[in-house]
């Protein structure tokens, strides 16, 4: 009986998704002419809708740790990453509008991939290697000189709850590029949201935010080091009971 209830739920908070989905890319298409200020927030509340409806629907609940840690000047936000929670909480619940950068593939993605164009995200070919990268540095400088603040998943995909994927060093080299900080988090969203799984369970997300990292006296490598050895730990505080001991 429990997993029915959980098929439906999970059910009808799809079929809100994608109506909200299909709705909303029409408002943000009128919104398209305004300042990008004013777009951003009328974008990103259909994010913000769905976790609202992830919470009223499914049961899915969150928590910040470490809110106070995040700085008043330009960032780089390097997130674990479990889930598509967090592709969609991220947006509008940090202090700065955020530009993502991601495969541009997901650009031709009917109504939702319309609406991240009409945003200052960073798409990028993947085919072209270093050139992907120094697109993204260009870009990188502009979007964080205009007073938004870039967020990358140095794990590349979504890695289940318990497991470390390999973490890339394209965030602290853009850090180091362009001087400036990181701020790490880590969540634990694929406890409630698994990677390719319909059913959503319901539970509390922890979202902890780790102390700015500067880039001064760092590599590109060891910067992220520091970074994954601290969301690696800071995993294992948030979420024990999935890590075994030792």
């Amino acid at each position: 009986m429990r997993n029915f209830t959980l098929f439906l739920r999970s059910l009808l908070f799809t079929i809100v998704m994608i109506l909200a989905t299909v709705t909303w890319v029409w408002v943000c298409m009128l919104a398209a002419p305004l300042p990008y200020n004013k777009r951003f927030y009328i974008t990103s509340r259909w994010n913000v809708f769905v976790i609202w409806a992830a919470k009223a629907i499914c049961g899915i609940r969150y928590q910040f740790k470490g809110y106070d840690n995040l700085p008043d000047s330009p960032a780089i936000v390097l997130s674990k990453h479990q889930s598509a929670w967090e592709t969609i909480f991220l947006l509008p619940s940090l202090t700065h509008p955020l530009v993502y950068v991601f495969k541009k593939e997901i650009l031709y993605i009917p109504f939702f991939g319309w609406g991240m164009a009409l945003l200052r995200m960073i798409p990028i070919d993947r085919s072209r290697g270093k050139y992907a990268f120094k697109h993204v540095v260009a870009q990188g400088k502009r979007r964080l000189a205009d007073g938004q603040w870039i967020i990358m998943f140095p794990e590349g995909t979504r890695i289940p709850v318990g497991k470390a994927g390999k973490y890339k060093s394209g965030g602290t080299r853009l850090a180091i590029e362009t001087s400036t900080v990181v701020v790490p988090i880590a969540l634990n969203s694929g406890e409630c949201w698994p990677k390719n799984s319909f059913i959503k369970r319901p539970g509390l997300i922890t979202v902890s935010i780790g102390k700015p990292i500067s880039p001064e006296g760092h590599t590109a490598d060891s910067m992220m080091e520091e970074v994954q050895n601290w969301t690696e730990s800071e995993m294992r505080v948030i979420s024990p009971h999935a890590y075994k001991a030792g």
